[in-house]
């Protein structure tokens, strides 16, 4: 049974009030996701575009039956209902295969980004207890360096052909593997994925989420794409299949519905080429971050005759009347802005086709959620008022379910009923909300979260720095990007030799995204009285100085 999500009404008002959830006992993400649209042998699934730009096209069938032979592959390593299992991967068929097999087992997926680094995965999956983890060769040379200080990770399966010493060979996996399986009857409540997300003190903090979460991203997902699905509909996105926003937010969403989904790696978001991409393929519907827009409104001329664009969604940071009004001109949409986080997605946002955004608001609570501006108490503040943005726990099946190891974490997340969103902002009399601030140190950059601990621990590992701190910078393409103040040890010099050292070294350690690409040398750092830096002097610091001083 899959439950009743938005209700087909002509005004948001009446949507909302009408919406009641279903969360059945028994839910399965592979079931929902895949399963029963496998009874359709001819049901597309998947296209996908491969660098060289050939075009494999997937059935759900065809997924399934993948999906089983890997499931009863783990099965038969000793893969049980609860383990944690990391995938380091692009968009490719595989990804969404590994999905499907583990939650058909009730296993726990751990997707991990193909950007970061051997310490930003030697942590997660440290972290988590992963016993296996699933990635393409080109990570192969990480995994080499991290395994041996992983006692938890027994098994490391590779998915391309050139398989060597300890690894296991995806295509020998499947061959073994009957291409029957019955998934799991898992509870709602069920575990099903952990995405670590940042914070600014400490390590990053993994959130788990139940199989019931894709329930909680359907209203969301249907309204912010135009009362989706419509027949025809087509879901792509640029962002890594490993962030939330794409995952959940195009894949899972998608699929729930039936609707196909187009994958292809960009190692560096080309807007040239992604253009082409949705017009070769005539992509109906999807996710774009602010920072791709920015980049497609770079080019020069946009013929939106050849595009087919039905819906675009858009999360991360807010577009403005600018970024709005251009998306329809130049790609004949109207974008549906969304607010959401990796603990609790996809729950404020916009569907244009009902009812006009006004530029510069995150949109309202979509239906089935509750949001509201609270002070320091936990109480609701009245409309115009300034505040922290909560979202209200009850019954709400997008509610991650803990952070995982973190259970200080987890109580520091509620306050009461509420989830603290880390965000401040006002709500107006009808509901539209709007952003004022971060009221912690993260940072948003190409609508990554970026916590800054992570990144000055990476630093501190130099043998020149004494000190580090990195606050958001403010820029016109990627809304922020990180810059790392520090102070020298003696005998070091503020050089463009040391800067470049100490930008590789994040780059390569932690992740491409969270690099410093602005470096200022200090003598002296503002510290609280118990030697705490103060982010939040330097961030003011740097917002007084105009040319970003480097």
């Amino acid at each position: 049974m899959i439950p009743t999500v938005a209700p087909r009404l002509d005004s948001w008002e009446a949507i909302r009030a009408a919406f009641r959830w279903q969360v059945p006992e028994h839910f399965n993400l592979a079931w929902a996701c895949c399963d029963r649209h496998a009874e359709n042998p001819n049901a597309l699934a998947l296209i996908h575009v491969a660098d060289d730009g050939s075009v494999e096209r997937w059935a759900f069938r065809e997924i399934q039956r993948q999906a089983n032979r890997l499931a009863n592959a783990l099965v038969a390593l000793g893969i049980q209902p609860g383990d944690r299992v990391g995938l380091v991967l692009p968009q490719r068929p595989e990804t969404g295969i590994a999905h499907m097999g583990l939650y058909k087992i009730g296993a726990v997926a751990l997707p991990l980004a193909n950007l970061f680094g051997p310490e930003a995965l030697k942590y997660r999956l440290s972290d988590s207890g992963a016993r296996a983890v699933v990635y393409d060769v080109e990570n192969r040379e990480k995994l080499d360096e991290i395994a041996p200080e992983l006692p938890d990770l027994e098994f490391r399966i590779q998915v391309d052909n050139d398989v060597s010493g300890a690894e296991l060979g995806w295509a020998d996996l499947l061959a073994k593997g009957s291409d029957a399986f019955e998934t799991r009857k898992t509870l709602a409540e069920d575990p099903c994925w952990i995405i670590y997300t940042s914070g600014t003190t400490g390590n990053p903090k993994g959130a788990l989420h139940a199989h019931r979460a894709l329930i909680g991203h359907m209203p969301g997902w249907e309204l912010s794409h135009d009362l989706g699905p419509k027949p025809g509909d087509l879901a792509w996105t640029p962002a890594d299949w490993a962030w939330i926003g794409g995952l959940a937010n195009i894949v899972f969403c998608a699929w729930f519905h039936g609707v196909p989904v187009l994958s292809h790696r960009f190692r560096r978001f080309d807007p040239e080429r992604a253009l082409d991409l949705l017009a070769k393929h005539q992509v109906r519907n999807t996710f774009m971050p602010p920072t791709a827009l920015k980049f497609l409104r770079q080019v020069s001329s946009i013929d939106s005759s050849k595009l087919a664009l039905r819906s675009i969604m858009c999360a991360g940071e807010p577009l403005g009347a600018e970024m709005l009004h251009w998306g329809e001109a130049a790609l004949g949409v109207k974008i549906n802005e969304m607010f959401g986080q990796t603990e609790v997605n996809y729950i404020i946002g916009n569907c244009q086709t009902l009812t006009p955004a006004k530029p510069g608001s995150m949109g309202r609570a979509y239906p089935g959620h509750e949001v509201a501006v609270i002070n320091s108490e936990g109480q609701p503040l009245p409309s115009g008022t300034m505040g922290e943005i909560a979202f209200k726990q009850g019954g709400d099946p997008v509610f991650f379910l803990k952070y995982w190891n973190n259970e200080q974490g987890t109580r520091n997340k509620f306050i009461g009923e509420w989830a603290r969103s880390g965000d401040e902002g006002v709500m107006d009399e009808e509901g539209f909300l709007w952003f004022s601030g971060r009221a912690d140190d993260i940072i948003t950059s190409s609508g990554y979260r970026i916590g800054p601990s992570e990144i000055e621990d990476q630093l501190l590992k130099h043998p020149a720095v004494a000190l580090a701190a990195t606050v958001g910078h403010p820029d016109k393409q990627r809304g922020e990007i990180v810059k790392a103040f520090i102070k020298l040890n003696p005998g070091h010099e503020g050089t463009d030799t040391l800067k470049h050292e100490l930008q590789d070294l994040v780059r390569t350690r932690l992740s491409a995204h969270e690099y410093p690409r602005l470096v200022e040398f200090l003598d002296e750092f503002p510290l609280t009285t118990t030697g705490k830096v103060l982010r939040r002097v330097l961030r003011d610091r740097d917002r007084s100085q105009p040319d970003g001083h480097q």
